[in-house]
């Protein structure tokens, strides 16, 4: 079925067409419309679920963490400040191994209050043991989503599907909703490794001592640090997990086939732009201009962002004269978080491209084509004079 619709829609039509059972809801701009079409499908019939209406975003995934521990499919949606008001139990349900998955419509942080987009709210919380996909358009926004739980119902880690404030959450595009059937044949019904059961009485995550010891029936259990370095391994190990099911994905749809990166005219080019969101595809307009005047320059959107696809990046950047990283999110007192990721990556690269960071769009600064337009073209004119500072595009005056 095709649909023109909100970035919201196309989200919550992932979630009814991946049959979410449990859904805690909490309104922040700009997710709101989001569950509230969720609760539309629930009240009308088309969506089996339990729709729970909270008082907080801290209690909304207090919710998904008690349905996911009891085995149900759970899910979210927040934004901004409300994804701050969760940090601690984003932290638990990483740690509880729970596949819970959670819509971002990202937005900048206050203080100062912003409702605008930016990407500061996910990036802060990148090292809070979720996977972290970012959609480009409303298909991807709802392909995404559906792959998202099957996913993390996979690797037992939470999900969060990430894509633009109001530049996706509000416009409208077209997207198809693939048939129900065709769904429910990618992603089976949740039958979860562990959850909480009457009739089999278990403690889960109990305070844990700092070094292993034996279990109730004798063997040797992991301490704090092994259940951490397994987290960190099986996240590593998700990329082939979400790889194939990309795979799978583009065999039963026809869609996918970029599951860690999205280049766009990338093929044999001297100079990359790595963006993430809707800014990538905003950016090959520019590519398309500096093409027709013979600047030999593609530009790359970043999908997953945690874990953080390296080799894709190896394979993908080694060898070019030039790499920019625009980004609308800041390491405070450093540089621009995926920038910092991306030079990482490279450090024991031979053929070691030049790298330069780019800030832009925070809180919602209009990001103007043309501004995109002389950025690039003068960092591919003069790429070794730009150094390791971010470069801010569109600032307008020093606050004082």
């Amino acid at each position: 079925m095709h649909l023109i619709e909100s970035g919201n829609v196309a989200a919550a039509t992932g979630v009814k067409l991946s049959r979410a059972q449990v859904i805690a809801a909490y309104p922040i701009t700009p997710q709101t419309p989001l569950t509230e079409k969720l609760s539309e499908f629930v009240a009308e019939g088309s969506l089996t679920a339990e729709y729970i209406p909270v008082e907080s975003e801290h209690s909304a995934m207090a919710v998904c963490i008690a349905a996911s521990s009891a085995g149900a499919r759970a899910f979210t949606a927040t934004s901004a400040n409300g994804l701050l008001y969760m940090n601690e139990q984003l932290h638990w349900a990483a740690g509880a191994r729970l596949p819970i998955v959670m819509c971002v419509a990202n937005r900048g942080i206050g203080a100062p209050w912003t409702v605008w987009n930016d990407h500061q709210d996910s990036i802060s919380q990148r090292d809070g043991g979720w996977i972290q996909l970012y959609a480009n358009d409303h298909q991807q926004i709802i392909d995404t989503v559906i792959k998202a739980f099957r996913l993390s119902e996979i690797v037992s880690i939470p999900v969060m599907v990430c894509y633009d404030g109001y530049l996706l959450s509000h416009t409208y595009m077209p997207f198809e909703a693939p048939d129900q059937d065709r769904v429910d044949a990618f992603l089976p019904l949740f039958s979860p490794k562990n959850k909480l059961d009457p009739d089999q009485p278990s403690n889960f995550n109990t305070v844990t001592l700092p070094d292993v010891r034996p279990d109730v029936r004798g063997n040797l259990a992991p301490g704090y640090m092994e259940i951490r370095h397994t987290l960190h391994q099986d996240m590593r190990n998700s990329m082939e997990v979400l790889k194939d099911i990309d795979q799978a994905f583009l065999d039963a749809f026809g869609r996918g086939g970029t599951p860690f990166v999205e280049p766009y005219r990338c093929d044999d080019v001297e100079h990359v732009v790595v963006c993430m969101g809707s800014l990538s595809y905003h950016m090959r307009d520019v590519i398309d201009q500096l093409r027709s005047e013979g600047v030999n320059v593609g530009v790359m959107g970043v999908q997953l962002y945690r874990p953080f696809p390296d080799q894709a990046m190896v394979s993908a950047l080694s060898g070019k004269r030039s790499v920019m990283v625009f980004e609308k999110a800041l390491s405070y007192g450093n540089q621009g978080a995926l920038y910092a990721d991306i030079k990482s990556a490279l450090y024991n690269v031979d053929r070691r491209p030049l790298i330069s960071n780019h800030i832009l769009g925070l809180g919602g600064r209009e990001i103007k084509t043309q501004h995109l337009y002389d950025a690039v073209k003068q960092a591919c004119g003069n790429p070794e004079t730009l150094g390791d500072t971010p470069h801010w595009i569109g600032l307008k005056c020093q606050a004082s």
